[in-house]
């Protein structure tokens, strides 16, 4: 006899990573043990940020930023299809989304070190091609062809939040809903047969409060936005995306950027790469693609005002709160 959703306990995990939390919620029958589940749930993550992070002197990505211009090396299957993602959002763009602006993140204090006015004039100083252009991949192996530092901060969560949904399914877990930070990923539904849902915040740096509700089932979303990661400069306050051509924070972008996906890691890319073109090419290149997204702008008054394409968001958002 099957289980019905009565027979079924709810378990809320979570734990460290990439500098925040993951997170993942679902349903097993009482027998279940989920200290299992919990100790895959974070070597799945804890391998991605070793592999990935700029935040690790060892990890995989630092390992090939130092690495010499034509020079192969081989590195971790996961490193690689991230890589390989990133370019290819990145050419999908026009360049919008590029991993290839390290040293900009860095030398803006969005990495490990702090903002310096040397890093500053050195990162806008430099003449800057897509990273899809320096970088060459064979399989597992990468070569650089020019001189371009790596970040994968905005593809890396994303991608995390894939790997935990990926340890659920293979713990025998099909339905539930994984995240990190505000990249979620949903697993089928929940035991009573409604779909997950999931909040897309207003874009207010003082409180979490919800703009909106998304019903979703086997989807992932992502949020990139301008009022949780920021520096004050002077009397400004720049976001942590980066424009290429200048090799510095976006002066003027939407306040935030919401996609939904097949995957997290797809997600998290595109909106960053919406972020970056704006409202007007954004919804251009979305539309072009059929991306479900959604573009918060904040207006002269106050006010919040929506754009969306797609199923998901036709022109504005269906559920808002």
């Amino acid at each position: 006899m099957s289980k019905t959703s009565s027979d079924l306990l709810r378990h809320a995990l979570h734990g460290p990573t990439m500098g925040t939390r993951w997170t993942a919620l679902f349903f097993a029958p009482p027998e279940r043990d989920p200290a299992p589940i919990q100790a895959a749930l974070q070597a799945a993550v804890a391998e991605v940020d070793a592999q990935m992070s700029t935040w690790k002197p060892d990890s995989d990505l630092m390992r090939l930023n130092a690495a010499a211009e034509g020079e192969w090396l081989k590195v971790p299957g996961r490193l690689a299809e991230v890589l390989r993602l990133g370019l290819e959002i990145g050419k999908a763009s026009g360049g919008a989304f590029d991993i290839g602006l390290g040293d900009a993140v860095t030398a803006w204090g969005f990495g490990p070190d702090d903002a310096t006015p040397e890093a500053i004039r050195a990162a806008m100083s430099v003449p800057r091609e897509p990273a899809y252009q320096w970088l060459e991949l064979d399989h597992d192996r990468v070569r650089k062809s020019g001189p371009v530092v790596l970040d994968l901060n905005g593809i890396a969560k994303g991608y995390g939040v894939d790997r935990l949904a990926e340890t659920l399914a293979a713990q025998g877990i099909e339905a539930g809903l994984v995240g990190i930070d505000g990249e979620m990923r949903a697993m089928g539904l929940r035991p009573d047969g409604s779909p997950w849902t999931i909040a897309v915040e207003s874009p207010d740096p003082l409180r979490r409060t919800p703009h909106s509700i998304l019903a979703l089932e086997n989807a992932s979303v992502a949020t990139s936005g301008d009022y949780r990661h920021w520096i004050d400069l002077g009397a400004r306050r720049l976001s942590h995306t980066m424009d290429r051509a200048r090799g510095a924070p976006l002066l003027a972008s939407p306040a935030s950027v919401t996609v939904v996906a097949r995957s997290c890691a797809e997600a998290d890319g595109w909106a960053t790469a919406l972020m970056v073109l704006g409202p007007e090419k954004g919804l251009e290149v979305a539309r072009k693609r059929g991306l479900d997204a959604l573009f918060l702008m904040r207006e002269d008054d106050g006010s919040v005002k929506s754009l969306g394409t797609g199923d998901l968001f036709p022109e504005s958002v269906a559920a808002a709160v």
